[in-house]
């Protein structure tokens, strides 16, 4: 945070807040995460307790993931997770990559705005659950932050949004690096010492003993990493262990062989300050522990962090559903994982590279690289496809020995080109692009190549949905009519909404047939089902109901003959349909009701209740079934809203009551435009969100 008069104080008093809260509530790791400036993404902004690149895989979070921190700030509540098990049952994806015994929190950061969301974390050894008393503890810390945030943006400062985070000391003891402070932790800790290390992995003190043991002189271990300074330690599974006990914060033990065949038990004491290490032969008595050894997964050689970056992105993409889902998460998460800038993802399409999705470079630029040929070589985009083989490119001398002009084009420094291949078959290719200069070491080429291969399944599972999406979308649209004719003395508005899983198609449909220059028919119905079969025998429905209307037919005799034709067409799927005859000259209204949802009738004074319409049966079960006609009264003012039951029906409510609350909703609504006043009947029933079922609602007014 930097301010206009004197930067530093409010980002010295927000830390000195964050590490207050850690010490209070007890927590040994603490993050802040803040709502990023470009998008509803948040961004880890610092951290406490753990190194830095422990957080890899969440410094960039997706408001709309299913994240602990995410719905904390979505839903503007406390989440609160006790323990492994239902961190496996509630964030699934947050276990892959976060495989400890912990329990956590994640709280909104909110005042005047919402700013963010604080993430605590704790041993597993803590209790399963939250007392009220730590709730407010926590509540309170949390407008706190959100306060400090917001005075710092009265003067003048802002928040920036940083690349990496930063670590932040919480103010324990033994944070010191020289020998002689992390002796004294050891001494501490444990009864006699070997060695000891800091929360980065970093030897801070080594006995003459763990020398002796480890076949190396003290300085060269100090201030090294175990599994670089000793290369037979160098295998991801012993950096696992050292992982679970920074985060749990309980003991760990594992045993390694020093070549040929020297067995050594390792035993990791962690507390807020570091590990303090025992290195004995195997066989030796071992020394007393707090809590049983724990075991830690094993991993493939590959560094533990990258494995469980590599997973927890591998999780993402799992759950992507569109192209443009792809392309998020790619440039939310696989972006700032591998530090790169800038995206473009094409598509083979026509012997031609189309650009699907990008970031960080200007619409010139695209427009000039989108439409290459396969073939191209002005960029090693289309090489990269046919060969299947990853292009990395570590500076701008190096691409232009072979593509002279693509540097001058993209204007970045550093690019990996990742094909796309499913099966041999070429799918697209993912480009990241960097400001700068990037070496690309062996181990990130080799979890970019794994990537890819997770990419190009999402993607193309993508595009298959988005064609089924934009079909389902089309074949929806031709059915449902594209307009609603005009009548004098009548005003008239409607909506469709489509369920939000499956295809997104249904079986509601709505029409109004004009029958003259003073009659009119109105139709409303529900198809079983929101499939491509529902939509086909909605069409069927729509048009026999409109054949039988032109005619004159009384509503009763309507839905009789379209029932006929639905038993003779045996669909296995059930129907219900109001269908309504309005006599503007005579001031009649006459309805007949196929199992349908009673349509809702507004006076002029305000009274709102449903209309009384004696139900028939659901069209296409009984080919002889009557339908009982009903009348009403049609005057100036009045209004009716007819609509299906995916706008009232909800597991758990009875659906009497639910009409009542939505004539309640209607008596209330606003008239004067009917578009605005389906509007609120829509919201007033919560369906922004997930719906099971498609709706359709259709509004006439007699004016």
């Amino acid at each position: 945070m930097t301010a206009t008069g004197d930067p530093a104080l409010g980002a010295d008093a927000l830390d000195a807040e964050f590490a207050e809260t850690m010490r209070r509530t007890g927590a040994s790791i603490g993050a802040l995460y803040l709502l990023a400036p470009d998008g509803p993404v948040l961004y880890l902004d610092m951290l406490s307790g753990v190194p830095v690149d422990f957080a890899a895989p969440w410094t960039r979070v997706p408001l709309a993931s299913p994240a602990p921190v995410a719905d904390a700030v979505r839903e503007d509540r406390l989440v609160w997770v006790g323990s492994q098990e239902e961190m496996v049952r509630s964030y699934p994806r947050t276990a892959i990559a976060l495989p400890y015994p912990l329990a956590l929190v994640a709280a909104p950061v909110s005042g005047a705005r919402t700013w963010g969301a604080l993430l605590l974390m704790w041993p597993a050894t803590r209790p399963p659950f939250m007392t009220q008393r730590e709730r407010g503890n926590i509540n309170s810390s949390c407008r706190r932050l959100a306060r400090l945030l917001e005075e710092g943006a009265q003067r003048g400062s802002v928040v920036a949004h940083r690349e990496q985070p930063r670590g932040v000391s919480a103010g324990t003891r033994g944070e010191a690096v020289s020998p002689e402070p992390a002796v004294a932790d050891y001494v501490e800790r444990l009864p006699g010492g070997s060695c000891a290390l800091d929360l980065e992995g970093r030897v801070t003190y080594v006995s003459s003993g763990a020398c002796e043991l480890l076949g190396r002189e003290a300085g060269e271990l100090l201030g090294t990493l175990p599994w670089q300074s000793v290369r037979w330690l160098d295998d991801p599974t012993y950096e696992d262990r050292y992982r679970a006990a920074v985060i749990s914060r309980e003991p760990v033990s594992f045993t390694v062989c020093r070549p040929p065949n020297h067995w050594l038990d390792i035993h990791l004491y962690p507390d807020a300050s570091g590990i303090s290490a025992r290195i004995v032969p195997t066989g030796a008595p071992a020394p007393p522990s707090p809590a049983p050894r724990r075991s830690t997964r094993t991993a493939t050689p590959t560094r533990a962090g990258r494995l469980y970056q590599l997973t927890h992105l591998a999780a993402g993409l799992t759950e992507v559903v569109g192209v443009q889902d792809v392309v998020d998460l790619i440039a939310d998460q696989i972006m700032p994982a591998f530090g790169a800038q800038s995206l473009v993802l094409s598509t083979a399409e026509a012997g031609r590279l189309r650009i699907t999705g990008h970031r960080g470079y200007p619409v010139e630029t695209i427009r000039r690289l989108d439409g290459l040929p396969l073939d191209t070589t002005f960029t090693p985009a289309g090489q990269a496809l046919a060969s299947g083989i990853p292009a990395f490119f570590a500076d701008p001398e190096e691409m232009r020995r072979t593509y002279p002009e693509a540097p001058m084009v993209s204007g970045k420094k550093a690019w990996a080109f990742l094909p796309l291949i499913i099966s041999s078959r070429p799918v697209g290719v993912c480009i990241l692009s960097y400001d700068s200069p990037h070496a690309f070491p062996a181990e990130e080429r080799a979890v970019m190549t794994s990537l890819a291969g997770l990419i190009a399944q999402a993607f193309d599972r993508a595009r298959l949905y988005d064609v089924k999406h934009e079909l389902a979308h089309g074949l929806q649209e031709a059915l449902l009519p594209r307009g609603l004719p005009t009548l004098d003395g009548l005003r008239v508005a409607a909506r469709y909404l489509p369920a939000t899983r499956g295809m997104e198609i249904g079986g509601d449909f709505y029409d109004l047939i004009r029958l003259g220059d003073s009659a009119a028919a109105a139709v409303i119905g529900d198809v079983q089902g929101h499939n491509a079969a529902a939509a086909a025998l909605m069409g069927q429905v729509r048009t026999a109901v409109h054949a039988h209307a032109t005619l004159g037919t009384p509503p009763d005799q309507v839905l009789h003959r379209t029932n006929r034709l639905l038993t003779d067409l045996a669909p296995d799927l059930f129907t219900s349909c109001l269908y309504v005859h309005l006599d503007l000259a005579r001031g009649r209204v006459s309805l007949a009701s196929a199992g349908h949802p009673p349509p809702l009738l507004r006076l002029p004074d305000g009274e709102t209740r449903p209309v009384d319409v004696p139900p028939g049966p659901l069209l296409g079960i009984e080919p002889d079934a009557v339908f009982p006609l009903a009348e009403i009264p049609l005057t100036e003012g009045m209004l009716l809203a007819f609509y299906t039951d995916g706008l009232v029906e909800a597991p758990g409510i009875d659906l009497e009551d639910a009409i009542n609350r939505l004539a309640q909703h209607l008596a209330d609504a606003d008239d004067r435009d009917l578009d605005q006043l389906i509007d609120t009947l829509l919201s007033s029933a919560a369906t922004t969100a997930q719906r099971i079922d498609d709706i359709a609602l259709l509004v006439l007014q007699c004016e």
